[in-house]
């Protein structure tokens, strides 16, 4: 559960994700996960689904999503790239958006496209059990599992490799028949469970 202070500040939550506050809270869809019309439509078209709320005043709120693990993600200008699945809040500075991840997000069932949040603030990440961050570096790139993959962020390329064989065919592969490949520096978030992915049937 997250506990956010508020003295007459906002933050944005995933929609239907307070379960309980004190003090005066008022609250507010936001229409395209926050980024107005031109959000909506974007969305709508890359099939990458948000709906957040702000919620605004003076008090403490807290916000849960099915008993998950919450992790806090700190911005220092730069950009967070997470599953909207896994997004529970930002501070209301921070701005969302949406970018194309090509064949990972096919294998993970999400759609083509993943969320961003960047700018200076803090993002509340979800995940099945307690995150585990992940560093990449030129010399040690980091393979994996699509089901377990919630975000990343730094200057971070990623790519999708297939160990789709015969064998895998044959029902005698091993499993992990796709996987993203993160090649610079930067950090990878997984969690210690894989979510159900068009890869995981292969």
């Amino acid at each position: 559960m997250l506990a956010v202070d508020m003295t007459g500040d906002a933050v944005k939550a995933k929609n239907g994700s307070m379960v309980a506050y004190d003090g005066q809270m008022d609250f507010k869809k936001l229409s395209g996960g926050g980024e107005g019309i031109r959000g909506m439509v974007t969305r709508r078209i890359t099939g990458e689904q948000m709906t957040l709320m702000e919620v605004k005043g003076h008090g403490t709120c807290w916000f849960a999503d099915r008993a998950s693990e919450i992790n806090l993600v700190g911005l220092q200008g730069d950009k967070l790239y997470v599953e909207s699945s896994n997004l529970l809040a930002t501070d209301s500075g921070l701005r969302t958006g949406t970018s194309f991840t090509g064949m990972r997000g096919a294998s993970t069932g999400n759609g083509l496209f993943t969320t961003t949040v960047e700018g200076h603030g803090q993002a509340a990440i979800m995940s099945d059990g307690p995150a585990v961050v992940l560093r990449v570096s030129p010399q040690f790139p980091l393979t994996v599992d699509p089901g377990a993959y919630i975000a990343h962020q730094g200057n971070v390329r990623q790519s999708f490799q297939s160990g789709v064989t015969f064998r895998t065919f044959m029902g005698e592969g091993g499993g992990e028949a796709f996987q993203i490949r993160f090649e610079g520096d930067g950090l990878v978030y997984v969690q210690p469970s894989e979510r159900n992915t068009i890869a995981g049937d292969v």
